[in-house]
């Protein structure tokens, strides 16, 4: 049993170099040069390691750049003649150096590798590497994640949406690529700044790599150090690199491949021999380069180079990985004796270390994997995704601003050599979020030149630019390339404000810089969408612009509220109204859409980590309130603000003083009616809320004549400024379920037992420890009875323990959370649907039971009192009162024929009073009262026509 993991990682990456304008760019021979010396030698280590039955794991990022231009034909074919001239030179070799043996030696061991690597790009890959590591990937040696698009260093990235443009575009190109969407990501030089981990968490990664000071500096200080990792506020998990594992491969000094036996990178005979001679190999610009042939290595610190052995080299590529496992073998001892868990050891490095820099890299790799799998079993390789399903509760910490590289902290990519680059992409971002809004639904060449746009930025933001000129080598090449993508956009932003396009120019442009073929420019879009001329569906104008405020909404789903909310918006959008939602982020949805006609906005919070509840609910009111206000300054006016319930209220208050505008507030419940009372501070400040949003508005709506007068005595409001409007039902929503009763029922009881639900928040208010407290004595008449609890709250935990103290835990299931499906499952079978509320301002899960043709049965309190008629369409029982509920569900459960008969008047009351196109017709009503509609004659135009009998 291991006491501890490695988690190897590799971090594949090559900028995007692309011209198929000309071959003259050596700068693609670093292509070339990484599949040749790193990538199919990787590949062909995983081959053998599989082949022998070795239990590797290895971490491997495939950057969006590098897995583009693998498969580009045009760099396939241009790699085969590569290697053809490799071919060629080597065989040249053989016979220039056949009188001088170990020099003979060597070059029939380049001309046979050269040979084998195009055998094995064509015939084993198909010429396009990512087949091969994605067989890897398949097999469950590798796991692969993403990079940013175009390997921005995402710390110095302006906005929100040129940050989600280049984690957009890395999950599409690497889904589209490998077949799986990447659940990790390697940060462009493990750059990270805070907030970025929100947006990872939008996209479904699920971890991110850091150098050592992130974790270190983290706050609160890391439990573990670097041996485990850390959990971000938004949930993603951040594996730190481990500084020891790093110096002892990474360090020119202390690093294995600083080794005399090892082959010297720097003596190449594209460098040592006659000009002459090479020419005819030479690239065609006449530039002497690297060839991958060396006869030397490297040799003590000022002697003359030995000839190169490669059994030596072999020799001690074994020592060193058994070295390096021998002290990860040491660390996890002492580790492991301390944490009370098992630590990871990360060790991460650029995969084109291992071949292109260091030889014999991929040999020491296997040689490793070798060792760890035969040798020992104090250590095992892991993947961090591996980690996390073992160890799913990780300690929380908020990290902040850094990278790797020289000094930690981003010094490397803005300098006195390359700051002048970021004036120019900040301005482009701008720019391109300026495109985007002005053409939010553009199609033809425009869409094209805007997608082109966001490419040319995208392309102008990568990294690897500015670390060229900080390095100062390329520094041409890399100045260029910046600058032509900066030119492109301008050109590009000027023709689409101009309206002139070149549609030639934007073809060539096309051509060259091809990466994210997939592009959307539209996720450049500001957080406030171009309602104007984007999705609206009136075919004429809308009769009012109407701002609910609503702190749920689908897909958060707390109580009742966010279904009326959503249910209401719906039907006033069907009814020429155009809605706009204002309610709060929910992860993995967008900030912005229209769903069915609907506007929604979700608005996140300043702060991300846990809040108290009243600190939570004023920086939700901040966080809207801003919003909003750029909403109606952009996009206004609106005619009316509808505020849902006192959470809202300090939103809905600013908003209407600061542009004047009419106030309507629903109160769903009242603190006081909720806690029968108020009984602590807390509820005094609710209570005074929701007063004074009562007071703001114009006009308050309630649900029940109940609830109207619980306001009118609470809040002391006039009579004729409170509206009833009942909530409603979507009959069809609930009755949809095609799967027969008896199939349902084997999934919940069995054949003769009959079904007892209720569906619910389990707070004391709904009353479920009645239903419980009944149930004996219904099972006495009963014997076949159960009940089915369906929801969540705090109450779980006790109500499960008043079954079994009272004898009936065997006949009740809490079943959970019901959504859509599993509630019309649940209602399809049930013989009686009980909410034995002792508070309830309406009760909407009695109308979807009432339209699900359940029987049903109410406390008599509240607004359920108004929706049954006693004895007629379902019974109404007393609050708080076992014994009365226990005569009234066995009469239910008894006397089917009654039942039925009650839940057919039920069904045809809720299709005829609670239908949401009355509903919609009443809001509609109240809205006219406070924002009367001026008539006009396109109005007049629009009004639909009488028609003939």
């Amino acid at each position: 049993m291991a006491k501890g993991y490695l988690s190897l990682v590799l971090h594949a990456h090559l900028p995007f170099v692309y011209h198929p304008e000309s071959e003259n760019y050596i700068e693609e021979r670093w292509l070339f040069e990484a599949m040749t010396e790193t990538y199919i030698p990787l590949l062909e280590a995983f081959e053998r390691l599989e082949r022998d039955q070795v239990e590797f794991r290895i971490t491997m990022s495939l950057t969006p750049t590098l897995l583009t231009m693998l498969a580009k034909p045009l760099l396939q074919e241009r790699y085969v003649r590569h290697l053809d001239n490799l071919i060629q030179l080597a065989a040249s070799e053989c016979k220039r150096v056949r009188q001088e043996p170990d020099l003979a030696a060597l070059a029939a061991m380049y001309l046979e590798q050269f040979k084998r690597t195009k055998s094995r790009f064509v015939d084993s890959y198909g010429c396009n590497l990512v087949n091969g590591f994605m067989r890897y990937q398949e097999a469950g040696y590798l796991e692969l994640i993403t990079c940013s698009a175009t390997h921005a260093f995402l710390p110095y990235v302006q906005t929100e949406q040129a940050l989600r443009a280049q984690i957009d575009n890395a999950v599409r190109i690497h889904t589209s690529s490998l077949g799986r969407a990447p659940k990790g990501i390697w940060l462009p030089e493990c750059g990270f700044k805070e907030g970025l981990d929100a947006i990872l968490k939008d996209y479904g990664i699920d971890f991110f790599f850091t150098d050592t000071h992130h974790v270190l500096h983290a706050r609160p200080k890391p439990e573990h150090g670097v041996y485990a990792p850390l959990v971000t506020p938004s949930g993603v998990a951040a594996f730190a690199r481990d500084q020891e594992t790093s110096k002892q491969v990474w360090s020119s000094l202390e690093g294995y491949p600083g080794d005399h036996d090892y082959r010297e990178y720097y003596r190449d005979i594209g460098y040592d021999l006659d000009e002459e001679y090479m020419r005819r190999y030479m690239h065609s610009s006449g530039v002497r380069l690297n060839t991958g042939i060396k006869y030397y290595r490297i040799t003590g610190e000022g002697q003359p180079k030995d000839v190169y052995r490669p059994a030596w080299a072999r020799e001690k590529a074994a020592q060193h990985a058994g070295n390096f496992m021998y002290n990860r073998e040491k660390q996890v001892e002492h580790l492991s004796a301390h944490m009370g868990r098992k630590p990871i050891v990360v060790a991460s490095y650029d995969a084109e270390l291992f071949g292109h820099w260091w030889h014999e890299g991929p040999m020491w790799i296997e040689f490793l994997c070798r060792k760890i799998h035969f040798d020992q079993d104090t250590i095992a390789m892991i993947t961090p995704l591996e980690y996390l399903a073992e160890y799913p509760d990780q300690q929380q910490a908020e990290l902040a601003f850094g990278s790797w590289g020289r000094a930690g902290y981003g010094e490397v990519w803005l300098g006195q050599t390359n700051e002048w680059i970021y004036r120019h992409l900040h301005r482009m971002e701008e720019q391109m979020i300026e495109l985007a809004d002005r053409y939010p639904d553009a199609t033809g060449v425009k869409r094209k030149a805007l997608n082109q746009a966001a490419r040319e930025l995208m392309l102008a933001q990568s990294s690897d630019w500015a670390f060229i000129m900080d390095a100062g080598t390329m520094v041409d090449y890399a100045q260029k390339r910046t600058k032509n993508h900066i030119v492109r956009f301008r050109r590009l932003y000027r023709d689409l404000m101009r309206g002139e396009l070149q549609e030639e120019w934007l073809r060539e442009v096309e051509a060259r810089d091809c990466v994210s073929p997939d592009l959307d420019y539209r996720i450049y879009r500001s957080k406030l969408p171009v309602v104007k001329e984007s999705s609206l569906a009136f075919k004429v104008e809308p009769r009012q612009r109407v701002l609910i405020l609503a702190w749920e909404f689908p897909p958060m789903i707390v109580g009742g509220l966010s279904r009326h909310v959503f249910d209401l918006s719906r039907k006033l959008a069907e009814q020429q109204i155009e809605v706009h939602v204002v309610t709060t982020h929910v992860d993995g949805y967008p900030s912005y859409e229209v769903n069915q006609g609907v506007h929604v906005h979700r608005v996140a919070t300043y702060q991300t980590q846990s809040v108290q509840f009243m600190e939570w609910v004023f920086q939700l009111n901040l966080a809207m309130t801003t919003y909003a206000t750029d909403l109606i300054k952009h996009y206004g006016p609106f005619d009316l603000i509808h505020a849902h319930d006192w959470i809202v209220g300090q939103a809905a208050k600013a908003l209407k003083h600061k542009f004047q505008l009419p106030l309507i507030a629903t109160i769903h419940a009242t603190e006081h009616g909720r806690n029968h009372g108020l009984h602590t501070p807390l509820q005094h400040r609710i209570h005074a809320l929701e007063w004074e949003l009562t007071y703001e508005a114009w006009r308050v709506i309630v649900c029940s004549e109940y609830m109207r007068g619980e306001v009118l005595r609470l809040f002391h409001l006039p009579a004729d400024k409170v509206d009833t409007i009942p909530n409603g039902v979507e009959t069809e929503a609930v009755v949809r379920v095609e799967e027969n009763a008896a199939a349902i029922q084997s999934r919940y009881a069995s054949p003769e037992e009959k079904v007892i639900l209720f569906i619910g928040r389990l707070v004391r208010e709904k009353g479920v420890h009645v239903l419980i407290e009944s149930f004996p004595s219904v099972l006495a008449s009963c014997p076949e009875a159960k009940v089915i609890i369906a929801g969540h709250g705090p109450m779980q935990e006790d109500l499960k323990q008043l079954a079994y103290r009272i004898g009936v835990a065997h006949k009740v299931d809490f079943v959970g959370y019901a959504d859509d499906k599993m509630r019309n499952e649940l209602l399809k079978i049930a013989a009686v649907a009980v909410f034995p509320s002792l508070y309830e301002p309406f009760g909407i899960v009695a109308l979807e039971a009432m339209a699900a043709g359940t029987p049903v049965i109410v406390s008599g309190t509240g607004g359920l009192q108004e929706i049954i008629q006693h004895g007629v369409d379902g019974f109404t029982v007393l609050p708080d009162d076992a014994a009365s509920l226990t005569l009234h569900t066995v009469k239910m459960l008894e006397f089917e024929d009654m039942a039925k008969a009650m839940s057919r008047k039920a069904f045809h009351k809720v299709n005829t009073r609670y239908n949401w196109d009355r509903i919609g017709e009443m809001t509609t009503g109240v809205y006219d009262r406070v924002a009367p509609r001026p008539v006009n004659d396109d109005a007049i135009e629009h009004m639909p026509k009488p028609q003939l009998a």
